[in-house]
């Protein structure tokens, strides 16, 4: 015979859907009933403990279709509202996007609804910081929720030509800007300040023609971002959409990584294996940039976790894919600033390397002419791409997507049967993703995102790890020169870092400058095509570890 308590529990049990009120009338009814039992000393039969059953059971469940209740609005985490999607009186359904937040660190969240309702009260407001846990709103959820359908507006119904002007005005930009200045000034003068740096960005690709296969795009993404109230890189926009579905998944990078691939002669490294070592020397600047990254920790303002750490010093392999595609893993809330620093570190190699080759190295030395490379067979050129991607999936299979990318690319264009795919590679799918890359990475210049003091931290440790990289390539280089009995430009150890082949061109116009019968440019692409391997086998060797 069941006790009455064990009936309480089961009948509570069976109704989620009671109110407090309910529950505790429920309580008591059942304490009383208890509590006569206990009185009377006897056991209920089996039919009075299933009617009783029964009118619990029936009573619940016509209150809980019956009735209403509210829920709180509460603020998950410490953040500040960068969008509004609802307003009082709105009808929202349970997936519902009620606001985008942003917290401390620059990560973005979605508050979204949990349940269907109608709000009551909201206390949000854009630009305004909100406190974990703080109430900031209630929702009355109800079994039936209604939407209204939109017949249009009647000709009664139409606003004045003075109403229309003013709506009007109040969609401008320049009005846009003057009221989120005094919010925030990342919403008013930073987006001016943004928009400088995209046109400065276009300037340079256009007519510095500095890479302007990623600063054109990078450029005009920063623009379109930064234009009030158009909302091309939010939630709902194009720029949006770009970033989440090829940067933050790593798409782009790999197949940037196989375009790379197609359009690599591993020749000269193959012809001359000691230029090698100078590629790995140029990614010095990763790890020791690393290092800087947590030292930054003393400034307050800035909070670089080693995961973190890792991703700012992957920039100073120069290497923009390897670069997007470890942030990605280790540290997705950095991926937007670590990846302008080092697209735009790669697109500014002529300005940054030529001083410090020349600062590293005497005029004798920028004029050493390196003997003629040996004739690298097919055989070779297919076997290696093979034999390295073996090697890497015995010994470092984190690094296998990079490096299994950049090898199949190289493939199909040494293997030679496979021309059409071969061209594909090279030109149509790489051009293509290109285009979408730099426009997604122009969306992260955003002011409200990028004008903070960890973003400043970035940009000033990319270009401590790109000079770091070019320069400890040059000495390595100086070094193999001492030692070896073939002449080496010490000049090509610049070209160690991974800006294919941007950092061979600029090696090569160094020498010319010096010397204008001193051709470096196939001497320098072996240390450029090294370098590339090499960081990607450095964010290999980071995702293993951390």
């Amino acid at each position: 015979m069941f006790r009455l308590e064990t009936l309480f529990k089961l009948e509570m049990s069976c109704l989620p859907l009671v109110n407090e009120k309910m529950r505790k009338s429920l309580k008591e009814d059942s304490i009383c009933l208890y509590s006569i039992s206990n009185t009377k000393k006897h056991n209920f039969s089996l039919f009075q403990i299933f009617s009783v059953f029964f009118i619990l059971v029936l009573s619940g469940t016509v209150f809980a279709q019956s009735g209403e209740d509210q829920i709180n609005i509460v603020m998950p985490t410490d953040a500040k509202v960068v969008r509004l999607d609802v307003k009082i009186g709105q009808w929202v359904y349970a997936g519902n996007y009620l606001a985008v937040l942003k917290d401390s660190k620059g990560s973005k969240f979605k508050l979204r609804a949990g349940v269907s309702g109608k709000i009551e009260s909201l206390k949000l407001q854009v630009h305004k910081q909100y406190a974990e846990g703080e109430i900031v709103g209630v929702l009355r959820t109800s079994p039936v929720t209604m939407e209204k359908v939109d017949r249009g507006a009647s000709v009664g119904a139409l606003p004045s030509f003075g109403q229309m002007l003013q709506n009007l005005f109040n969609s401008t930009g320049i009005l846009s800007l003057a009221r989120g200045q005094k919010l925030e000034w990342t919403a008013g003068i930073g987006r001016i300040i943004m928009i400088g740096v995209g046109f400065t960005l276009l300037y340079l690709g256009i007519r510095r023609k500095f890479e302007p296969l990623l600063l054109v795009p990078i450029g005009f993404g920063a623009v379109l971002s930064n234009i009030p109230l158009a909302g091309l890189s939010e939630p709902g926009g194009i720029l949006y959409y770009i970033y989440e579905v090829g940067i933050s998944t790593g798409i782009f990078p790999l197949l940037i990584f196989m375009g790379v691939g197609a359009m690599t002669d591993f020749g000269p490294m193959l012809a001359n294996p000691k230029t090698a070592l100078l590629g790995g020397a140029a990614q010095f600047g990763i790890f020791g940039t690393l290092l800087g990254a947590l030292a930054l920790n003393a400034i307050p303002g800035i909070d670089f976790s080693l995961r973190d750490a890792a991703s700012i010093g992957i920039i100073g392999g120069a290497d923009g894919p390897t670069a997007i595609f470890l942030a990605s893993q280790l540290s997705p809330r950095l991926l937007g600033a670590i990846a302008i620093a080092a697209y735009s570190y790669m697109a500014l190699v002529p300005i940054i390397q030529p001083p410090i080759m020349k600062l590293l190295t005497s005029q004798k030395e920028r004029e050493i002419e390196m003997n003629q490379l040996r004739y690298v067979s097919t055989r070779e050129k297919i076997l290696f791409p093979l034999v390295a991607l073996t090697l890497c999936a015995l010994l470092l299979p984190s690094a296998a997507p990079l490096i299994g990318m950049f090898m199949f690319g190289n493939l199909a264009k040494e293997c030679g049967v496979i021309k059409r795919l071969s061209d594909t590679i090279q030109n149509a799918l790489i051009n293509t993703v290109t285009i979408f890359l730099g426009l997604g990475v122009g969306s992260r210049l955003a002011a409200e995102e990028f004008l903070n003091i960890e973003t400043i931290g970035i940009l000033i440790l990319g270009v401590i790890a790109f000079s770091v990289g070019t320069a400890t390539g040059v000495l390595m280089a100086k070094l193999m020169n001492n030692l070896s009995s073939d002449a080496i430009n010490p000049l090509i150890g610049a070209a160690g870092v991974s800006a294919v082949p941007m950092a061979a061109r600029v090696v090569n116009q160094v020498g010319l400058e010096a010397n204008s019968q001193n051709h470096l440019l196939m001497h320098a692409m072996g240390p450029n095509v090294s370098g590339v391997i090499g960081s990607a086998v450095a964010a290999g060797v980071l995702l293993a570890m951390l």
